[in-house]
């Protein structure tokens, strides 16, 4: 079973439906008692860093999160939000405290070019800089869907799997043990998009 976790933090409904559609055993929920039944965990979002975070304390899901990923060793994706909320902190609309699973922070995008706007929206090329599995049938370099404004800056490069140039180079995808994120959004991303949830649906890291 493929828990995507509810926490008021929208695009659910296009996530999960994606993963139905590549064959997945979907439960969309807030409950920590499914948490522990999961065998994966997805956890998406679009919104404010701080939202987020105050969205999943407020469901009392921050311990059980923890425990499913970083203790039981659940595989877990992390899309949009969802890869920002591993940092140490997000400096949107003030400081906030994230997850801490990686280290580092989630900070606005500081653009050399006045031509680019923010937020960064539409289709761009990444670059895989960390090969793996998730990768397989890809190819080295990708073109996916990203919709943001603040971008996450892991403390270990060691942790970027993936990046992408909009004016300055960022992380767009993120491998650590079981935990893999991406800036941008699969179940926006069309083939490439489904190919990459269908790769996390049989890793085993």
């Amino acid at each position: 079973m493929i828990v995507v976790v509810d926490y008021g933090m929208g695009n659910i409904r296009s996530v999960s439906k994606a993963f139905e559609a590549c064959g997945a055993d979907v439960t969309v929920s807030s409950k920590p008692e499914d948490l522990k039944k999961a065998e994966r965990i997805v956890l998406p979002g679009v919104g404010a860093f701080g939202d987020s975070m105050a969205n999943l304390k407020k469901r009392e899901l921050i311990e059980p999160l923890r425990e499913e990923v970083l203790v039981s060793k659940k595989p877990y994706f992390g899309i949009c939000l969802g890869m920002q909320i591993l940092a140490d902190s997000g400096e949107e609309k003030g400081s906030h405290r994230g997850l801490g699973w990686l280290g580092g922070r989630t900070v606005m995008f500081q653009l050399p070019d006045p031509q680019l706007k923010v937020p960064h929206i539409g289709w761009n090329d990444i670059k895989v800089v960390k090969d793996g599995p998730l990768w397989a049938g890809l190819g080295r370099k990708l073109d996916f869907y990203f919709v943001h404004s603040f971008h996450f800056e892991p403390k270990n490069a060691s942790d970027v799997a993936a990046t992408c140039n909009y004016g300055i180079d960022f992380t767009a995808a993120v491998l650590h043990e079981n935990i893999f994120a991406t800036q941008f959004h699969p179940e926006k991303s069309q083939e490439s998009g489904l190919r990459m949830i269908r790769n996390f649906l049989a890793w085993k890291p």
